[in-house]
């Protein structure tokens, strides 16, 4: 072993004659080849790392780090996960957030499931017509970027729920970390001074009288961020728990940002807002237990739907995004979007049929009219039918801790710094989830999804979501914690993950940097990233008639796996600043 740690394998024993060569040329190229193999290998060590104690994965370092922190002072999963909830709503305002609503996955140690519904609601001045001129066409933007836009929030409200039903320390020292990097600030990473700068017009647009993300010079990495206002609202959160948003300070500067801006939240949805426990829904692919969010999420029944449409063919044969691997993916996703698009909505308001969208009889006939030979056109595609039937900007988070308890959390502003509106003296941001309602049966949201009937806008209901926090066991015990952000590209991209470790054998890591693919029925198109496809894969099935786009990254997958010797394994997505860290 040398002084670094390393061992050094037989051949790398070297033994200098010098009566043949004193540092001759092929000793020189073969130490220098030799040292290079050797650091290779130790970055390899180190970005395969695994621990045993607990880990966090999440979009920010800072914010890794509080969930890491409250981990190893004793903290449990949710403790560490309703820090972090906070932590990015200061460090990652494109999608952290304290204004949004998401959704939470646990596992106990002992295999119990449940999940939390915290998704945002509509105002009850809300109305299904809302978005649509006289004439009954859709009024642009007018559900993205305006205080009509804003769903009652629900993040707080449900970092209280999850914390009251299963928190372990005590609740100021699960938001005081998000107060302190409010207050004293942090340096910004190279990703979000230009996320700041390029949305820098339309925070002084939307925002007279506010200086909030802004400065007199464009944003530069390293700068340092102060939020004094958020750490204010913060406080009143550490204080009051839910009354310091909901009631009080906090809740009149809301309100009273509505009325200047004409926006429908009033202090009695902030009040009757309540997030929702909620039975997972569960499934099997190839002897691993998927536990997965219900509905408003589409998520897990559409990841369901996929697993169970492609569980019968070889996929581990045929490999990682081959033309038959990746023929067959899309040819199910193109059915479970159009399925999406007409049976998934908030159960609380519509009978959503979970049953029926899951029975293998369905599914396996929904894939009858699959032929190798031919793209099917998503024109010829409808939601299918039953007997007897009447995302870009999210984060994810998954945590593990020393115990074993898991969650994963999907949390969300909808788009890119929601509707990029502040609550003046509040220093927070609002959400635009108003836009994942279908404002007018087939005409698409800002991710292209088309909606109907079962997510129409009615007051007080929760809107479809894509959102796909998932837990995976293998033989009883946990296996895999994942999820994504990325709007519709989300079912997909959790959905390949999926497979790439359990079909491809790749490390978590490796599965969450993996060239990604997607197709939602609608458009007909299918948006790889770049090189995703080899250019073989490509022209055979542009040969099929599969219309094949370059796009940019789909997701930003944050993930942990349990490996074969029981360690945990993080993959973060380099696809954002995301950041694995464990103990």
């Amino acid at each position: 072993m040398n002084k670094k740690g390393f061992h050094l394998a037989p051949a790398a024993s070297i033994r200098l004659n010098r009566r043949k060569c004193v540092c001759g040329i092929e000793t020189v190229i073969f130490l220098c080849v030799f040292l290079f193999s050797l650091s290779a290998n130790a970055q390899e060590r180190v970005k395969n790392v695994s621990f045993h104690d607990g880990m966090v994965v999440c979009a920010t370092p800072d914010a890794a780090k509080v969930g890491l922190d409250i981990l190893k002072k004793g903290g449990n999963a949710v403790d560490a996960a309703v820090a972090v909830q906070f932590a990015l709503a200061v460090t990652h305002p494109e999608a952290g957030n304290i204004g949004g609503g998401g959704f939470m996955v646990y596992r106990s140690a002992r295999g119990e499931s449940n999940t939390l519904d915290f998704r945002e609601k509509a105002p009850a001045g809300a109305s299904k017509n809302m978005y649509l001129d006289s004439a009954g066409n859709v009024i642009p933007d007018m559900s993205i970027a305006t205080h009509k836009a804003s769903g009652v929030p629900g993040s707080v409200d449900g970092m209280v729920e999850a914390y009251n039903k299963y928190g372990k320390l005590k609740w100021v020292e699960l938001v005081q970390p998000a107060i302190d990097l409010a207050h004293n600030g942090f340096k910004i990473t190279k990703r979000l001074a230009s996320d700041l700068n390029r949305n820098r017009a339309q925070f002084v647009k939307l925002n007279t009288g506010k200086s909030y993300l802004l400065k007199d010079s464009d944003w530069k990495e390293g700068d340092l961020l102060v939020q004094e206002d958020l750490a204010k609202t913060l406080i009143q959160i550490r204080d009051k728990k839910r009354e310091g948003f909901y009631a009080g300070t906090v809740a009149d500067l809301l309100v009273s940002e509505m009325k200047n801006g004409a926006g429908l939240i009033s202090k009695a949805d902030l009040e009757n807002y309540h997030s929702v426990w909620r039975k997972a829904i569960t499934g099997n692919y190839k002897g691993y237990k998927i536990i997965t969010m219900p509905p408003p999420s589409s998520g897990g029944i559409a990841l369901l739907q996929l697993l169970h449409a492609v569980e019968k063919y070889p996929l581990h044969r045929w490999g990682y995004n081959q033309d038959s691997t990746v023929q067959l993916m899309v040819e199910a996703e193109r059915r479970v979007y159009a399925d999406r698009s007409k049976y998934l909505g908030d159960p609380d308001f519509y009978k959503v049929p979970v049953d029926s969208l899951l029975n293998p009889v369905y599914l396996d006939a929904r894939m009858k009219s699959f032929n190798w030979n031919t793209a099917t056109p998503s024109t010829s595609i409808e939601p299918g039918n039953f007997a007897g039937y009447e995302s870009d900007q999210t984060t994810h988070y998954s945590i593990v801790d020393k115990e074993g308890n898991a969650v994963a959390i999907t949390t969300t502003l909808n788009d890119s710094f929601g509707s990029k509106i502040f609550v003046g003296g509040a220093g927070f941001l609002l959400n635009n989830e108003m836009d994942d309602f279908s404002a007018k049966p087939g005409v698409p949201n800002m991710f292209g999804l088309v909606g109907g009937k079962a997510n129409s806008i009615q007051p007080g209901k929760r809107m479809l979501s894509s959102m796909t926090p998932t837990i995976i066991e293998k033989k009883g015990k946990l296996f895999m914690v994942v999820g994504t952000p990325g709007g519709s590209t989300i079912i997909t991209s959790v959905f390949q993950t999926i497979l790439n470790v359990i079909e491809f054998d790749q490390d978590m890591q490796q599965a969450v940097d993996s060239k990604r693919f997607h197709h939602q029925w609608l458009p007909d198109v299918v948006y790889q990233e770049k090189d995703a496809f080899s250019s073989s894969t490509q022209t055979k099935l542009e040969q099929k008639g599969y219309k094949v786009v370059e796009h940019g990254p789909s997701g930003r997958v944050d993930a942990i796996l349990v490996n074969k010797a029981g360690y945990l394994e993080g993959g973060a997505d380099p696809r954002g600043d995301d950041t694995k860290l464990g103990w």
